[in-house]
């Protein structure tokens, strides 16, 4: 295989893996950390809290985000009349498709890493014909 197409390859699957890896690890360094109750969900346990704590955030915030803006939200106070159309937004949008949870992993997980994943390639690619056009 030719050499600037396996590093190409190499540098791409590494761009697409790396962030999912760094997020395992870091979940799996902090899940021992947590000594709160955790929450369960149709036979699903979650490594975050179930309980009301003010001073970090837990379930309660996913399933109730009036209670997580009132303890939690304190930098972009100030712009959540902004912020809050887009959140809102997407969660009305994502519970419209009849099944909010699979809609959020193939959308949130899935589609929209991909498309960044994609145009960051695409960007390096335009970035390299640059460079060898004023190479020549």
């Amino acid at each position: 295989m030719n050499s600037v197409i396996m590093k190409r390859f190499l540098r791409n699957s590494s761009i697409l893996i790396f962030p999912f890896l760094l997020m395992i690890i870091i979940n799996e360094i902090v899940r021992p950390t947590i000594k709160e109750n955790k929450y369960s969900f149709s036979g699903i346990t979650a490594m975050n809290s179930s309980a009301r704590i003010t001073d970090k955030c837990s379930w309660v915030c996913h399933n109730d985000t009036n209670y997580c803006m009132e303890n939690h939200v304190k930098y972009l106070e100030p712009y959540s009349n902004y912020t809050n159309i887009v959140y809102f937004g997407v969660i009305g949008m994502l519970q419209m498709t009849g099944n909010y949870g699979l809609a959020n992993i193939i959308f949130l997980v899935v589609l929209i890493p991909l498309l960044i994943w994609y145009f960051i390639i695409k960007s390096l690619n335009i970035q390299h014909q640059i460079n060898i056009l004023k190479n020549t």
